[in-house]
This record gives C-alpha cells, structure tokens and sequence, in this order.
C-alpha cells in the first residue's frame, strides 16, 4: 500500500514524509520561515527541495485535504464557510516572479478563496474542502469586465466554491453554503445545487418583483422577536462586545439583473430575507445591521435566530485567516521569490492554520470525535501511544472516553510535557506535543 501524507502522495512516500513534517513544523512554530522550519541546513533544504518540486502540487495538497474533511462531515449538518483573503507583499515585491497586482492594484500578490467546513451544531471547524489560488491580470478593463458572463469573472469563485462544497461534502446530512456580501451574486443563487442551501449577506438593494426594494422590505413586517448577538471585534487586540437584535423575516423574489447575467438563469428568485437590527445605538462606531438572504425558510424567531447563529459561523474562517497573516505565520513576510512555491507553503501554511484553530478548540474537553483533528487510520496509533503516556494511579489516567477529541488533546498535551497534576495545558505546549504525536502516529501507520 502506498504512504499517503497529510498533504499528499507527491508519488514517493519520502516527498510525502517530508510535507508531512513541514506541516508539523509550521503548526509547532507558528512561522513560515524556511530557515527556522529546517532547523538546520539539512532540514532547510529538503524544505525547498520539497516545496520546488514538479511533483508536488497545490491541487493535489487541496484533494487529499478534502478527503479527510468528507471524512469528518459524515452525517453531520455541516456548514461550507467561504471567503476570500489577499496575500499583499507591499514593499516586499523585490526579485517575486509570477505574481500579479494585489487588491491596491500596485503591490505583488495573490488571492486565496478557501471553503471551510464547520459543525452546525458544535461549531467545530472540521477541515478543508475546497482551496482556490490566483492571481490577478494587470491590465483590467473594468467597464469591460462588468458585461462578462459569471463564468469569465472573479467572482464566479463562489459560485466553484458551491459547487465544490456540494460534491465533497456529499455524505454529510446537510449543507448549509454561509458567505459574507461578495456573493451576493443572482447567479449564485440560482444555479446552487441541489442539495445545498445558502446563507448569504446581502450587498446590493434589489429591485423585488413584487415592486419596492429588498433593504425596505422589512419596515412592514412584523418583529418576531429579540436576541443577543456577539460581535466580534475587525481587528487583532479590539475588544469584541454583545448587542441586542430585533429579528424580521419574509419570503422576497428578487428579479434577475439587467447586465452580466447569463440567459439560463431564471428571471427571478424566491428567498427568505432576515433581518437583524441593533436595538439602541453601540457606543462605539455604527448600529450592527444584516441582512442575510437565504433559501431556508424563516417564519418564527427560533428560525431566524437559527439563521442569524448559523450566519455569524461565519467568523471562523476569519480566524483561520488571522493565524495565516499578519497576526499569525506572517504569510507576507516569505522570503521565497517563485509563485509557484509561495502557493504551495500558502497551502501548507492554511492547513496548519486550520489545525491551530482546532487544537485551540480541542483543549476544551469536548466529546467531539478524535477523528475532527486526525485521520481515522491514525487512531490506533493514537492508542498505542496514549497507553504509554499513563501511570498507574486515576489522575494519571485519561480520563476522557476513547476516540473523543479530549482524549486525543490529552496525549497531545501529555506529549508536549504537560503534568497533569497542574493547570491545563498552553498553546505552546499543545503545538510541539501535536508535533510528537504526528511524527510518532504517522511512522507507527507506515510500519504497520
């Protein structure tokens, strides 16, 4: 049987055993810097053996990366979380080959559109599902591009993202696609597939069918009723705080746009607007106010605060976007200069992203499945080496039920020097114990 790695086959087990201690290196570290990730000169340079590899690629990294999330998603009401991050090298750009104008249309860069998978009900972010890399042409004709079809724009990555999401995670119990107000594309709505439904931030005041306009629609209905909402806080270091809502919902058929649409599309399309509006004003900057369009029916306030929880789901891919960038890996700071190469430690350095934020998770004793974090084929070597771990007395035992995450985040920490006697264990410790364990579970699967 061939080794495949957490990130890939790359067709020689010893490539996939080098991505596979590159990721661990960057969730133990937290850095993206090749020359702290090896080491020494020898790990350095098998690092960027790896990485210029024509064998290794970030397509292959994203199937394997989406396997194991499928995985995870079995039966569960999942929710397939997209968004966009730009990767901006501003005065960094010196010797970069391959890249195209970031969003300032002045500095180097490139975009990167993941799908997140998260647990409706445990909130848990599960993995993966689908990773896009581009970069932008340098010469746009912006009047130009408004008149394309969906299919020739940008922003028909969300619409892929959909797609994606409905085929990998297709053994899950439900789908549920949430999305802030880039995609609040006509197009999108109507071509989502079949077994997938939306929850999407509305961004442009439409025109409904029925006369009047989406955003003053709600002014006639009546309230349903109240609910607190976090907010989460924009930057690294605010503060977030909690408001009050007042929660309105109603069946609206929004009309097919004049310009950029293609002629397969409906002239129109039914779905549920709620919205959710602060009650009283924030101290501190404007009134919170959503307006989600989905295609989930919301006609009581236990359904449109369903709405609006699953909606704010949405933040988590905007803390696995904190830990890649600036408050994180510090992707921006690579010294790597080929396009190619930067992608391919972007992805690496999503994943480990996407890990960190699930050991944070973990470290709160909860009954999730260990199989959330790892491989189901990594279990038995998660038990081999957990039995290892204990003494003999019942503190020194795990203490949590076999196969849960607990008891996984327990080895984990144990691995990372964690006395079980004292206080629970750092997000230091919890990375170089995640790192021992990796490097310990994968070299028991490849013997056995």
């Amino acid at each position: 049987t061939k080794y495949v790695g957490q990130l890939g086959e790359f067709g020689d087990a010893r490539r996939a055993s080098v991505g596979d201690r590159l990721l661990e290196r960057v969730v133990e570290t937290g850095s993206l810097v090749i020359r702290t990730l090896g080491r020494d000169r020898a790990g350095e340079i098998a690092f960027h053996r790896f990485l210029s590899a024509p064998s290794v690629s970030c397509k292959e990294m994203v199937e394997t990366l989406s396997r194991n999330t499928a995985s995870a998603c079995k039966g569960r009401r999942i929710l397939a979380v997209q968004d966009t991050t730009e990767i901006n090298f501003s005065g960094r750009e010196e010797n970069r080959e391959g890249l195209g104008p970031a969003g300032d249309g002045v500095a180097a860069g490139f975009f990167m559109h993941p799908v997140v998978a998260v647990d409706a009900d445990s909130e848990a972010v599960l993995g993966l599902v689908d990773v896009q890399i581009w970069t932008r042409d340098k010469d746009v004709d912006k009047e130009a591009r408004r008149r394309r079809k969906l299919e020739d724009k940008e922003s028909y990555r969300w619409l892929i993202g959909t797609e994606r999401a409905s085929h990998v995670l297709n053994d899950a119990d439900s789908i549920v696609m949430v999305a802030d107000r880039e995609c609040d594309i006509f197009s999108t709505f109507a071509r989502r597939p079949q077994n997938v439904d939306m929850i999407v931030r509305a961004a442009h005041d439409r025109v409904l069918h029925s006369g009047g306009s989406l955003f003053t629609a709600p002014d006639s209905w009546t309230e349903l009723g109240r609910m607190k909402v976090v907010v989460e806080p924009r930057r690294s270091g605010e503060p977030g705080r909690t408001t009050t809502v007042a929660l309105r919902a109603g069946v609206v058929e929004i009309n097919r746009p004049r310009r950029g649409f293609n002629r397969g599309d409906p002239k129109t399309v039914s779905l549920t607007l709620v919205e959710a509006r602060e009650v009283g004003a924030p101290a501190v900057g404007e009134p919170l106010m959503w307006r989600l369009l989905t295609t989930i029916e919301a006609s009581t306030s236990a359904e449109a605060e369903e709405i609006v929880r699953l909606y704010r789901l949405r933040w988590r891919i905007e803390e696995i976007f904190r830990s890649l960038k600036r408050d994180g890996m510090q992707l921006e700071e690579t010294q790597l200069h080929r396009a190619d190469r930067i992608f391919k430690l972007a992805m690496v350095g999503l994943e480990a992203a996407t890990r960190t934020v699930q050991l944070v998770d973990a470290r709160d004793g909860s009954q999730r499945p260990a199989s959330d974090v790892i491989n189901t084929e990594l279990l038995p070597a998660a038990e081999v080496i957990g039995k290892t771990l204990e003494g003999k007395t019942y503190r020194q035992k795990n203490p949590h039920p076999p196969q849960s995450l607990a008891w996984l985040s327990w080895i984990v920490a144990r691995l990372g020097g964690w006395n079980c006697y004292y206080k629970p264990p750092g997000p230091k410790t919890m990375r170089a114990g995640w790192n021992r364990f990796s490097m310990m579970a994968v070299g028991f699967a490849m013997a056995n």
